[in-house]
This record gives structure tokens, sequence and C-alpha cells, in this order.
């Protein structure tokens, strides 16, 4: 089936023997057209179902209104809600939002990103995606000069604005909880630690074990994509450990979820066998039983900043030079996974 041919100005120009000109005119209600034109080139443009070129023309204006929001996941409760915070708080200054996923990959956010700046996108708000380790494609957007905010996940590298949590203290809150619950080896479920917010998490940990002056055993510490099947498969190997811990803290609840999986096949008593914390608050850590521990990110409140810090950078009246590296502090929601005294 043939595509229809998309109706221009030139069409309604010649429908009604008129010029081009006098048709942009009239649609952008210039003074000097009379009124009786301005209907006559509004009646004929509706019937024939005339689209403008708005993005043509706010680019002319040196504008597009568009934001890129580039996330690793779309199935992330965390990204979910903090995007539909910077839609909703950009929204109101008229901007329309552009939503790419990189799936993780590298590529993929490399290719979402030239996409973004084809389109001259007034801004990108992105979160890094767990294979990427070169920030060329970064660098590419501060270079043309388009706002760049980062949140959740950057590198100090870049050299941008950013929100997120403090990792670092998140870490070490989870250990605190697992020490007072009596826990006294704790193995940790990490991500890639080339990622900032991961090699913070598993510094907070560690940390936090030579505090309380608990074990730490390398053997225990695993690098992963923090999926369901990177926490099935790294639970498995621990419980085959000759002294298997008595706790894991995972760095992502879908790791969480699939450690609790495999305890659960193997007869694993939570949390009085083993203790059990994640790290995000996805939808299902309180729904699955036992109900999962794990630290809210505030992902409302991270998306709400990032659109604001996104709007101050455009608006010359509240342009600053210095960046804006909003840190905010996490919650540890304490739930049954990890609750061993009452």
């Amino acid at each position: 089936m043939r595509n229809k041919k998309k109706i221009t100005i030139k069409d309604i120009a010649e429908a009604l023997g008129i010029t081009p000109s006098a048709v942009s005119k009239a649609l952008n209600d210039h003074p000097r057209i009379s009124k009786q034109t301005k209907i006559a080139v509004k009646e004929v443009a509706k019937k024939l179902n005339y689209q403008p070129n708005n993005l043509a023309s706010a680019l002319r204006k040196g504008k597009s209104n568009l934001v890129g929001v580039m996330i690793p996941r779309t199935n992330s409760n965390f990204f979910s809600l903090a995007v539909e915070k910077i839609v909703e708080r950009l929204s109101k200054e008229g901007y329309n939002v552009i939503i790419a996923q990189s799936n993780e990959s590298f590529e993929r956010e490399c290719k979402n990103i030239e996409s973004l700046l084809l389109i001259q996108v007034d801004g990108i708000i992105a979160s890094m995606a767990n294979e990427t380790t070169s920030l060329e494609h970064y660098e590419k957007i501060k270079s043309k000069g388009v706002p760049l905010i980062m949140f959740d996940r950057w590198e100090d590298e870049l050299d941008v604005d950013y929100v997120g949590i403090d990792d670092y203290k998140s870490s070490f809150l989870v250990v605190e909880h697992l020490k007072q619950q009596n826990c006294r080896r704790i193995a940790h479920i990490g991500g890639y630690k080339h990622t900032r917010i991961y090699k913070k998490r598993v510094k907070g940990f560690k940390d936090a074990l030579k505090k309380y002056e608990l074990p730490i055993d390398e053997t225990l510490i695993s690098e992963s994509s923090l999926l369901i099947e990177d926490g099935r498969r790294i639970m498995s190997q621990l419980l085959e450990l000759p002294d298997p811990p008595d706790a894991v803290y995972a760095a992502g609840d879908f790791a969480a979820l699939g450690a609790l999986q495999v305890l659960e096949e193997q007869g694993v008593q939570v949390p009085e066998d083993m203790a059990l914390v994640g790290f995000s608050n996805e939808t299902f850590t309180s729904l699955v039983k036992p109900s999962i521990s794990t630290i809210n990110q505030r992902s409302e409140l991270i998306g709400t900043l990032a659109a604001e810090t996104f709007l101050k950078r455009v608006d010359d009246s509240k342009w600053d030079p210095k960046l804006n590296k909003t840190m905010i502090d996490s919650e540890l929601i304490i739930r049954n996974s990890s609750l061993k005294t009452k």
C-alpha cells in the first residue's frame, strides 16, 4: 500500500491561489494577514489534514523543546519512577521527553546518544549502562554544548551535573543492620566495579566490615550484572563453600530475588539461616515471602531534582558555572528477609 503524500504549505497555497509565504503567516496568526484569509487557510489546512512540522520550526528558532532521557533498563522500578518525575517536571515547562534504553549495552548507549544529538535535543539526562567503560560519547555531548545531567550512575571524570544517593553510606547502613542481627560472615553480590556506584558500594561494604571487626573474605565478594540469573548463580556458589556466609547483601534487588529463589529451593531458612538484603526497593521486594529488606534510593526525588538541574542549566538567569553534585540520603527499609532478632 502506497503512503499518502504529506500535505505541505505549498499544497494549501495552490488550493487557495495564494503564496506559501502568505499561508505560513496566516497559520502563525501574522497581524498583516486579513482575518478572512486566516479563516480560509485554516479551513483548507483542516480539510487537507495538514500537520505542521513543529520540530523544524523549533529548530529554526534554535530550540527543539526536546530532552533526551537515557536509562539502562525500563523494567526497573527505580528508573521508571525517576523518568516519570522527569517527564512530569519538564512537561510543565513545555518540554517533550524522548526516552532511550541502553539495555545495559555500551554499543546501544552510543547509538542512542548519536540519535538524540542528531535531532538536536536541548539537553540529555542520563544514567550509564553497566557495560560502559569509555566516556567518549558523553564527552561528545559536552563538546557540542548540550547540557548533560547524570543521575544514579556516573563517573567523576565526566565533570558534569549529577543527582544520586550516597552509595558508600548506603552499603555501610546495610552492614550495620546485619551486624545488629548478629550476622558474622557477610557476602556481597556486587555490580561491576569499573562503575563508580558499585565501586562505592563495595568500598562502603568493606569499610563497614572493618569498623565492626568482621572478616573480609574475597571469596564472598563477586561482580555481576545483578540480574536474577546472576543472583541464582552466585548464591549457589556461596552455598557450596566449606564455610558459607550467614548473610548476603546484593547491590541490586533482582540479584537478591534470584538469591532468595535458590535459598528456598535448597531449604535454607531466611532469615534464620541466611539473612538477605537487596538494593533499589523494587516493587516485588515487599510482595515476595519473606519480604526483602532493601535500600530505598528515593527515585522520585532524584528524577525531580535531575529535571530541576536541567532547567537551571538552560535558564540564563539561573546559570551557574559551578557543577551541581547533589547527594541524597538513602533509606534502609528493614523487612522479614533480614530481621533475625525481634
